[in-house]
């Protein structure tokens, strides 16, 4: 018996700004950061859970995380696992923070953070990785870790049931190959961040494609013939006949007519889909950008979205209104894995390939479980899962790729927990002489001029 005795939040940002990596239309300057929650215990386990933002408010996150996790202090961990559906609504059941949300925004954040250091936790205690602790249940385990409010006119706890069992015959094979590190295909967008220049655009591109990448995402939403002249370039270094596949990423910096106008003027770069090309509340709207783009002359755009999308419920207007052809939810924007189990769930229903987002510090990390759960254990087919080639060294059990694939994470956990010194070194505000926060270099980013 584990009994959870407290927790810890730390504000973890990493200077990213100053090279632009993670640089987008909508988002010039990030400086990619981790609200942490650390669960403490009275035995040799600790659970660590975190939520990706870019810097300014990451500080409102851990405040939210300290609301919510007096709710799990003192209570063991086995009451809290042995009915995950049940716990899940207690967690989002408090009246006066669900006014906050409900359900998404900053409480939702913390949420994610916190269900997701329960998770690691019980991942320890029971000598699994998560995404092996999701694969060793019957389907009946694993619908019972959901939440079903909200979603039933979509999707039921006896469909789920059924769809999950529909791939139990193969599921050993998949573990196997799972185990082999090749269950999940990586692509890249470490490329093409949208402030970085030409040439070091085109440099790591090739690199990209020597390293056995087939699948490359660059930003645009920028000027149009900026785009075009990069597109060209990325095109150039990948081949259009060549078997690599082109993708490109807005980052909801359109209105409806805009990103259709200027998806058709990108069409000839044989995109296989935009990302986020309006408000990622815009159920309707991506619905009719992705009609617009079913016929161009250069073939089909698909439209994909969910790194912003706040909760399942939304996942299912999406589905229900047939505006996407990929799913991408994130990890911790939602309330953690119980309703990824709903989303990849919900994906599988509407027969929507699942492509997580993973642009972010920590997210790899993340994703490698989730997208592996979706191969192993929901859709039986294998899709894509982002790689952004940075930070990595700050965690214990950092993601990785070879021969094309992530490598299965195989240690305990769920694969978050960060270096203690990490920690210290890039803590905010910070203590001085530890914290680089509080060094002359530093002075750059928190006395300059907001970059909006």
């Amino acid at each position: 018996m584990v009994k959870i005795t407290g927790f810890t939040t730390r504000d973890v940002r990493f200077p990213t700004s100053l090279d632009k990596t993670g640089s987008d239309a909508m988002n010039a300057a990030g400086d990619y950061s981790a609200a942490y929650c650390i669960l403490s215990t009275d035995s040799e386990h600790e659970g660590h859970g975190m939520t990706f933002t870019i810097g300014r408010g990451n500080e409102i996150v851990c405040l939210a995380i300290k609301s919510l996790a007096p709710l799990i202090a003192g209570r063991d961990l086995d009451s809290l696992t042995a009915d995950w559906g049940k716990t899940w609504r207690y967690l989002v059941s408090d009246s006066q923070l669900r006014w906050i949300g409900p359900e998404k925004g900053v409480i939702h954040l913390a949420l994610g953070a916190l269900v997701n250091a329960i998770w690691d936790l019980w991942a320890k205690t029971l000598n699994k990785p998560v995404w092996k602790v999701v694969a060793d249940m019957t389907p009946e385990e694993v619908v019972r870790c959901i939440d079903f409010r909200y979603i039933t006119d979509a999707l039921t706890p006896e469909e789920a049931v059924a769809l999950l069992k529909e791939v139990e015959a193969d599921k050993k094979k998949r573990i196997e190959e799972a185990e082999r590190s090749e269950a999940v295909p990586a692509y890249t967008t470490s490329a093409g961040w949208l402030g970085y220049g030409e040439e070091k655009m085109k440099t790591l591109l090739e690199e990209s494609v020597r390293a056995g990448y087939r699948h490359f995402k660059l930003k645009v939403g920028g000027n149009l013939e900026d785009d075009k002249r990069r597109l060209s370039i990325a095109r150039d270094a990948i081949g259009y006949d060549k078997g690599n596949i082109l993708m490109v990423d807005a980052n909801q910096v359109w209105s409806v007519p805009e990103a259709i106008s200027h998806m058709k003027e990108l069409a000839q770069f044989k995109p296989w889909f935009i990302e986020e090309p309006t408000s990622p509340d815009d159920v309707l709207g991506h619905a009719a950008i992705r009609t617009a783009l079913r016929d161009t002359p250069h073939g089909t755009i698909g439209v994909a979205t969910g790194e912003m999308c706040q909760n399942r419920v939304m996942f299912k207007q999406f589905l229900q209104a047939g505006a996407l052809t990929v799913l991408q939810p994130d990890a911790c924007r939602v309330g953690g894995v119980n309703e990824c189990l709903a989303i990849l769930l919900l994906a599988r229903k509407f027969g929507v390939p699942i492509v997580p987002h993973s642009g972010g510090v920590g997210l790899p990390e993340y994703t490698q479980h989730l997208s592996t759960i979706d191969y192993v254990v929901v859709s039986g087919k294998k899709s894509v899962l982002e790689y952004v080639d940075h930070l990595h060294e700050h965690f214990e059990h950092p993601a990785s790729v070879k021969n094309g694939y992530y490598v299965t994470p195989m240690e305990p956990g769920y694969s978050v927990e960060m270096k203690p010194e990490s920690m210290d070194r890039y803590s905010f505000p910070g203590e001085e002489g530890k914290s680089w926060w509080k060094t002359e270099e530093a002075r750059t980013i928190l006395e300059g001029p907001r970059i909006v």
